[in-house]
Protein backbone atom coordinates (compact mmCIF):
# COMPACT_ATOMS: atom_id res chain seq x y z
CA UNK A 1 0.00 0.00 0.00
CA UNK A 2 1.26 3.46 -0.89
CA UNK A 3 1.60 6.18 1.75
CA UNK A 4 -0.39 9.41 1.76
CA UNK A 5 2.82 11.39 1.15
CA UNK A 6 3.70 9.34 -1.94
CA UNK A 7 0.14 9.74 -3.25
CA UNK A 8 0.34 13.51 -2.72
CA UNK A 9 3.68 13.63 -4.57
CA UNK A 10 2.16 11.61 -7.40
CA UNK A 11 -0.68 14.14 -7.65
CA UNK A 12 1.80 17.04 -7.66
CA UNK A 13 3.90 15.49 -10.44
CA UNK A 14 0.77 14.75 -12.46
CA UNK A 15 -0.70 18.23 -12.04
CA UNK A 16 2.53 20.11 -12.80
CA UNK A 17 3.25 17.98 -15.88
CA UNK A 18 6.95 18.84 -15.87
CA UNK A 19 10.07 17.82 -13.93
CA UNK A 20 10.26 19.27 -10.41
CA UNK A 21 13.20 19.48 -8.01
CA UNK A 22 13.02 17.97 -4.52
CA UNK A 23 12.71 21.49 -3.13
CA UNK A 24 9.78 22.36 -5.40
CA UNK A 25 7.97 19.14 -4.53
CA UNK A 26 8.63 19.72 -0.81
CA UNK A 27 7.17 23.21 -1.09
CA UNK A 28 4.01 21.98 -2.85
CA UNK A 29 3.63 19.02 -0.49
CA UNK A 30 4.31 21.17 2.60
CA UNK A 31 6.92 18.77 3.96
CA UNK A 32 10.71 18.45 4.22
CA UNK A 33 13.05 17.26 1.48
CA UNK A 34 13.89 13.97 3.25
CA UNK A 35 10.19 13.05 3.36
CA UNK A 36 9.87 13.93 -0.32
CA UNK A 37 12.91 11.78 -1.17
CA UNK A 38 11.34 8.81 0.66
CA UNK A 39 8.01 9.40 -1.13
CA UNK A 40 9.73 9.60 -4.54
CA UNK A 41 11.60 6.34 -3.90
CA UNK A 42 8.33 4.72 -2.83
CA UNK A 43 6.58 6.00 -5.97
CA UNK A 44 9.38 4.86 -8.26
CA UNK A 45 9.31 1.42 -6.69
CA UNK A 46 5.52 1.26 -6.87
CA UNK A 47 5.42 2.18 -10.58
CA UNK A 48 8.29 -0.24 -11.34
CA UNK A 49 6.29 -3.14 -9.91
CA UNK A 50 2.96 -2.50 -11.62
CA UNK A 51 1.95 -2.93 -15.22
CA UNK A 52 1.47 0.76 -15.98
CA UNK A 53 2.00 3.05 -18.95
CA UNK A 54 3.46 5.64 -16.55
CA UNK A 55 6.69 5.86 -14.61
CA UNK A 56 8.39 8.24 -12.18
CA UNK A 57 11.88 9.14 -13.35
CA UNK A 58 14.69 11.42 -12.31
CA UNK A 59 15.75 13.76 -15.12
CA UNK A 60 18.43 16.46 -15.15
CA UNK A 61 15.62 18.95 -14.36
CA UNK A 62 14.10 16.98 -11.48
CA UNK A 63 11.55 14.25 -10.95
CA UNK A 64 8.78 13.64 -13.44
CA UNK A 65 5.72 11.43 -13.92
CA UNK A 66 5.82 10.48 -17.57
CA UNK A 67 4.78 7.96 -20.17
CA UNK A 68 7.10 4.96 -20.43
CA UNK A 69 9.33 5.04 -23.50
CA UNK A 70 7.55 1.90 -24.84
CA UNK A 71 4.58 4.17 -25.64
CA UNK A 72 6.35 7.01 -27.49
CA UNK A 73 5.21 5.66 -30.88
CA UNK A 74 1.65 5.91 -29.62
CA UNK A 75 2.21 9.56 -28.74
CA UNK A 76 3.27 10.29 -32.33
CA UNK A 77 0.03 8.86 -33.68
CA UNK A 78 -2.36 10.15 -31.01
CA UNK A 79 -1.29 13.72 -30.35
CA UNK A 80 -1.87 16.19 -33.16
CA UNK A 81 1.15 18.00 -34.56
CA UNK A 82 1.16 21.75 -34.06
CA UNK A 83 2.29 23.46 -37.25
CA UNK A 84 2.29 27.18 -37.88
CA UNK A 85 0.41 28.64 -40.83
CA UNK A 86 3.68 29.31 -42.68
CA UNK A 87 4.86 25.71 -42.29
CA UNK A 88 1.41 24.45 -43.35
CA UNK A 89 1.52 26.59 -46.48
CA UNK A 90 5.02 25.36 -47.26
CA UNK A 91 3.82 21.79 -46.77
CA UNK A 92 0.85 22.45 -49.04
CA UNK A 93 3.15 23.84 -51.75
CA UNK A 94 5.39 20.76 -51.48
CA UNK A 95 2.38 18.42 -51.64
CA UNK A 96 0.95 20.16 -54.68
CA UNK A 97 4.24 20.24 -56.56
CA UNK A 98 5.81 17.05 -55.23
CA UNK A 99 8.59 16.53 -56.00
CA UNK A 100 9.82 20.14 -55.97
CA UNK A 101 13.31 21.57 -55.77
CA UNK A 102 13.97 23.53 -52.58
CA UNK A 103 15.24 26.44 -54.72
CA UNK A 104 11.90 26.51 -56.59
CA UNK A 105 10.04 26.32 -53.29
CA UNK A 106 12.01 29.31 -51.98
CA UNK A 107 11.04 31.27 -55.11
CA UNK A 108 7.42 30.27 -54.50
CA UNK A 109 7.21 30.71 -50.70
CA UNK A 110 10.17 32.89 -49.66
CA UNK A 111 13.06 32.44 -47.25
CA UNK A 112 10.83 31.07 -44.47
CA UNK A 113 11.23 27.75 -46.28
CA UNK A 114 14.69 27.43 -44.68
CA UNK A 115 12.96 27.15 -41.27
CA UNK A 116 9.94 25.14 -42.40
CA UNK A 117 11.75 22.36 -44.30
CA UNK A 118 13.84 21.04 -41.35
CA UNK A 119 10.71 21.06 -39.15
CA UNK A 120 8.68 19.18 -41.77
CA UNK A 121 11.50 16.66 -42.31
CA UNK A 122 11.81 16.09 -38.55
CA UNK A 123 8.06 15.52 -38.27
CA UNK A 124 8.32 13.00 -41.11
CA UNK A 125 5.94 14.81 -43.48
CA UNK A 126 8.51 15.40 -46.21
CA UNK A 127 11.65 13.75 -47.54
CA UNK A 128 14.67 15.86 -48.54
CA UNK A 129 17.25 14.48 -50.96
CA UNK A 130 20.13 16.05 -52.90
CA UNK A 131 18.98 16.52 -56.51
CA UNK A 132 21.36 14.92 -59.01
CA UNK A 133 20.70 17.55 -61.70
CA UNK A 134 21.21 20.67 -59.58
CA UNK A 135 22.81 21.95 -56.38
CA UNK A 136 19.41 22.09 -54.66
CA UNK A 137 17.43 19.51 -52.71
CA UNK A 138 14.43 17.63 -54.01
CA UNK A 139 11.48 17.71 -51.60
CA UNK A 140 8.47 15.42 -51.60
CA UNK A 141 5.74 14.37 -49.20
CA UNK A 142 5.98 11.03 -47.41
CA UNK A 143 3.38 8.33 -46.73
CA UNK A 144 3.09 9.82 -43.20
CA UNK A 145 1.81 13.06 -44.77
CA UNK A 146 -0.95 11.17 -46.59
CA UNK A 147 -1.81 9.11 -43.51
CA UNK A 148 -1.75 12.00 -41.04
CA UNK A 149 -3.77 14.46 -43.12
CA UNK A 150 -5.93 11.68 -44.61
CA UNK A 151 -5.28 12.93 -48.12
CA UNK A 152 -4.93 10.04 -50.56
CA UNK A 153 -4.50 12.01 -53.75
CA UNK A 154 -5.40 15.50 -54.86
CA UNK A 155 -8.01 15.56 -57.63
CA UNK A 156 -6.37 16.14 -61.01
CA UNK A 157 -9.37 18.01 -62.41
CA UNK A 158 -8.76 21.07 -60.24
CA UNK A 159 -6.56 23.90 -61.41
CA UNK A 160 -3.33 24.46 -59.49
CA UNK A 161 -4.78 27.45 -57.61
CA UNK A 162 -7.92 25.48 -56.69
CA UNK A 163 -5.76 22.57 -55.46
CA UNK A 164 -3.67 24.99 -53.37
CA UNK A 165 -6.79 26.49 -51.79
CA UNK A 166 -8.32 23.06 -51.09
CA UNK A 167 -5.16 21.62 -49.55
CA UNK A 168 -4.48 24.76 -47.51
CA UNK A 169 -7.99 24.61 -46.04
CA UNK A 170 -7.60 20.90 -45.20
CA UNK A 171 -4.18 21.44 -43.61
CA UNK A 172 -5.27 24.49 -41.61
CA UNK A 173 -8.05 22.41 -40.11
CA UNK A 174 -5.35 20.19 -38.54
CA UNK A 175 -2.68 22.73 -37.46
CA UNK A 176 -2.82 26.03 -35.63
CA UNK A 177 -0.78 29.20 -34.98
CA UNK A 178 2.06 30.71 -37.02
Amino acid sequence: MITATATKIEAILYLKGKPLSLGEIAEYAACDRATVKEGIIELMDNYAHRDSALEVVETPDGYSLQLRSDFHDLVQTMIPVELGVGALRTLAAIALNSPILQSDLINLRGSGVYQHVPELVELGFIRKRRDSDSRSYSLQVTPKFHQYFQIEQLPQILSTSQKEEQLELELEGVGSGE
